[in-house]
């Protein structure tokens, strides 16, 4: 437990945005990652090019660009910032998909909520193109792996 206010609420404890404006605007990147799990003929299927709404991948990867774009408009505290590279790397390995996003920014805040609602996102993207081969698929392991930049500096998972 810590002594510090919690930053997103008021004296009242209503909650309230942060106000980053004195913030020096820095480099900042995060990276996140998922995966979903497929049985081995959704596995087989998405190997073979076979599956009926056409390119899972490409449809996923496009879909995580998107929403990291989107991310203030999702999460009702994140902040307006200008999203300046996305990369969401998206696998078919023997358990399903492994998806992987990095965002980067040069702004006041990071890019953290960013990088997981591309994983998010591209991994419901996964899911919608692969249902109606099998509606058994599951999203897991969604997780922050870094993220640099800013105040606190940089942070890399131990797992």
């Amino acid at each position: 437990m810590t002594d510090q206010p919690f930053t997103h609420l008021d004296a009242a404890g209503q909650a309230r945005m942060v106000d980053v404006t004195a913030k020096q605007v820095t480099v900042r990147t995060a990276t996140a990652a998922g995966l979903v799990l497929c049985p081995q003929h959704v596995v087989a299927a998405l190997r073979e090019g076979t599956v009926p709404k056409g390119d899972v991948l490409a449809v996923a990867r496009i879909a995580g660009i998107a929403a990291a774009k989107r991310t203030p408009e999702l999460l009702p505290l994140a902040h307006v910032i200008g999203v300046h590279g996305v990369v969401v790397d998206v696998e078919v390995i023997d358990e399903g998909v492994a998806i992987e996003a990095t965002v980067r920014t040069a702004d006041r805040t990071g890019v953290e909520m960013e990088a997981l609602t591309a994983v998010s996102v591209a991994a419901l993207a996964v899911v919608d193109m692969v249902k109606g081969i099998d509606k058994g698929v599951q999203i897991t392991s969604i997780r922050l792996l870094a993220k640099d930049g800013g105040k606190s500096g940089s942070w890399a998972s131990e797992a």
